[in-house]
């Protein structure tokens, strides 16, 4: 469970970098060839399926911890402890699933415009998918952007706990060190959260 939260932590940073030069590039260039060489990549093409994956155990075994810990106490505790009373914490396997509508949500506005399922396909520019145009038009959608944005801050709540509840799940807790660890990862959290919420609103708002 943790190890699968930092890798799909390292996506989300992957992912940030190439969407963010949507905003430093107006001719879309980069964010075309990149989404290009992912899609016609083999290496690529094959681990996306490895990175699929991830995000099905990484959900599933949420759901069964989750359970297992209803189950071994179905009564809450009389007084609850400090930790228990952060939000992030209490609210994780909740932030989970939203996070995990958002995604199929994500992945079906690219998939049934690919398919063209919804709205005339993908726009082309030079024989290649223009991804960063289907990018624009999507954030040329004002509830569009508005439902964006929420669910990008709950995903940042999310994250925020994540981080450090993953080094925490594979025994690194010192007392010297977990303190920057939990710092580490708020400073990550709003980082990839700023960064991913910039994108909808800049495009909007050009």
């Amino acid at each position: 469970m943790a190890l699968l939260g930092l890798f799909l932590f390292t996506f989300l940073a992957v992912h940030l970098t190439i969407n963010l030069t949507l905003l430093f590039d107006p001719t879309k260039v980069l964010f075309n060839e990149a989404a290009h060489f992912m899609g016609t990549n083999p290496f690529i093409q094959t681990f996306q399926w490895v990175l699929f994956a991830g995000f099905v155990i990484h959900i599933f075994y949420g759901v069964v911890l989750q359970i297992q810990n209803w189950m071994a106490r179905p009564k809450g505790y009389k007084r609850k402890a400090l930790s228990e009373d952060s939000i992030f914490s209490k609210y994780m396997i909740y932030t989970g699933i939203v996070i995990f509508i958002f995604l199929v949500i994500h992945l079906g506005n690219f998939f049934f415009v690919k398919m063209g399922w919804v709205g005339n396909g993908i726009p082309e520019v030079g024989g290649t998918e223009d991804m960063g145009q289907l990018v624009i038009d999507l954030f040329h959608h004002q509830s569009y952007v508005i439902f964006y944005v929420i669910l990008l801050l709950i995903m940042g709540f999310h994250l925020d706990h994540a981080f450090q509840s993953a080094f925490q799940s594979l025994g690194l807790n010192h007392r010297k060190y977990t303190p920057f660890i939990k710092g580490l990862g708020h400073f990550l959290a709003i980082v990839l959260t700023v960064g991913f919420i910039s994108i909808p609103i800049f495009i909007y708002f050009k």
